[in-house]
């Protein structure tokens, strides 16, 4: 058994010893890598951990209190607690009402924000029953024809947020100064879930270049949120992470955050065999 101890969280694993730049098999359907750095950061571990879900095998959801009722916000860990989660990350971020996603946010009947703005990305799952089409999908709105309508007749969940990576694998961010702890999803070249965690302060271009050097082959991310509320939690097997920000420029410029926030909304994972299927 290998026992790892991180500062920002903790992750336990029981797993056969792999080298550190390949997949490691986690359950049917999902496996979580920890990629190299090329360009280290001066605050936190240099290192990205990416969970990767074939949606073939588990179901995405959204939970949110606007759904649930409740009034307050949970970790993501105590999301999965709640709920029989697998896996969650942020949903995005969130209006000053603790509540509220900033874009566009339906799940199945749910609607957390029906007003679309001007996010270029769209994470869409829930495939309507009469349609051949992939289980999860991040689309590009500025592709001619693609609007959350056209979307919405083939899916009935989808997620707007700020783009990071446009199809196919072009990093959109130029470079600036601000740099945060990053919670992101994305999608691969085989049409696979990407949950993507850094507490490695980047800023967006150079944590865009890392993952598309990388050869986890990314062609499309959307950021989800940053600094101390950015967080991944995972728990299957005899693997536990509990992953939590910290740095963001001009909010908490530093890594002493040892404590994840709670959230309002989150996209969690679950087996499909659990999961109830009234669209």
């Amino acid at each position: 058994m290998t026992f790892f101890s991180l500062l920002y969280g903790f992750i336990i694993l029981s797993i056969s010893s792999t080298t550190s730049d390949s997949w490691k098999s986690v359950a049917p359907g999902m496996d979580f890598q920890i990629l190299k750095i090329e360009k280290p950061t001066s605050t936190a571990k240099s290192q990205i951990t990416v969970v990767r879900i074939d949606p073939k095998l588990w179901e995405l959801v959204f939970i949110c209190i606007s759904q649930t009722g409740e009034t307050s916000g949970k970790t993501a860990r105590e999301w999965c607690k709640s709920y029989k989660l697998t896996a969650s990350i942020n949903a995005g971020m969130f209006d000053t009402n603790n509540k509220t996603h900033v874009g566009y946010l339906r799940y199945q009947k749910h609607v957390n924000n029906g007003q679309v703005n001007n996010y270029k990305s769209i994470a869409a799952f829930n495939p309507k029953r009469d349609k051949e089409l992939p289980q999860y999908k991040i689309f590009d709105l500025d592709v001619p024809g693609v609007t959350i309508n056209s979307i919405l007749k083939d899916y009935s969940s989808a997620v707007q947020n700020l783009r990071l990576i446009k199809k196919p694998a072009t990093n959109v961010w130029n470079q600036q100064n601000r740099k945060w702890s990053e919670a992101a999803i994305g999608e691969d070249n085989a049409g696979r879930i990407l949950f993507i965690f850094s507490r490695s302060p980047f800023s967006m271009h150079d944590l865009n270049e890392e993952l598309l050097k990388s050869g986890i082959g990314i062609v499309a991310a959307q950021h989800l949120e940053g600094g101390p509320e950015a967080q991944l939690y995972l728990n299957v097997g005899n693997v536990e992470l509990d992953l939590f920000g910290s740095y963001e420029t001009s909010f908490k410029e530093n890594d002493g955050n040892n404590t994840a926030w709670p959230i309002p909304n989150i996209i969690g994972i679950r087996p499909r065999s659990s999961v109830n299927n009234d669209r």
